[in-house]
């Protein structure tokens, strides 16, 4: 062979083996963000388990406190009913879905609250076990979040880098988005009794 064919064989198997490399990259990048996001479900799936049990342990005890814990419930089955595919999120959904959320958590403010009201209940050791389970949950939570807007941002760096953008623009790797604050979450919510 010629030494010009052996050159171009070899540049066409160092571009093969970068675009292989490359690609196979931009997989495992895409499915640590599929993964962080299954990850954020899980937590959240997580605190909407533990709304039901939350809201019978009061109700033994609150019965006259219905309306809060009916407003529980329905921003669970709110949240629950929204479900987002991550790899085409818009910005809009995730702020619905995150919308969504956000009202279960201001509920279960409530409800706690509420519950503060009632002394029994306080000391009741099943209702401070579930009230430890949804703090736990709610770190958890914010942890996936976290992760997940890490996974979100490598990938994204991923796909913008030279040359690497190229494979990504040539396999349809799109910018995922990441999950934001909802307007005037820097304000601490108003607890009264």
């Amino acid at each position: 062979m010629k030494k010009s064919t052996l050159i171009i064989l070899a540049v066409v198997a160092v571009v093969a083996v970068w675009a292989v490399s490359g690609y196979n990259g931009l997989v495992s990048k895409e499915e640590g963000v599929n993964q962080a996001w299954a990850n954020v479900e899980s937590a959240y799936q997580r605190r909407s388990d533990l709304i039901p049990n939350l809201v019978n342990t009061v109700k033994g005890y609150a019965q006259h406190e219905q309306e809060t814990l009916q407003q529980v419930v329905d921003a669970r089955t709110r949240a629950t009913s929204i479900n987002i595919d991550p790899s085409t999120a818009t910005p809009e959904q995730l702020a619905a879905w995150n919308e969504a959320h956000e009202g279960v958590g201001a509920a279960l403010g409530r409800l706690i609250a509420v519950a503060e009201n009632y002394p029994t209940l306080k000391a009741n050791e099943n209702f401070r076990d579930l009230q430890a389970q949804l703090e736990g949950t709610e770190n958890r939570i914010k942890v996936e979040r976290d992760r997940y807007n890490e996974a979100v941002k490598s990938f994204n760096v991923k796909i913008r880098r030279f040359p690497t953008n190229i494979l990504a623009s040539m396999f349809g790797f799109e910018k995922r988005t990441m999950f934001e604050a909802n307007e005037g979450a820097e304000v601490a919510p108003e607890v009264k009794f």
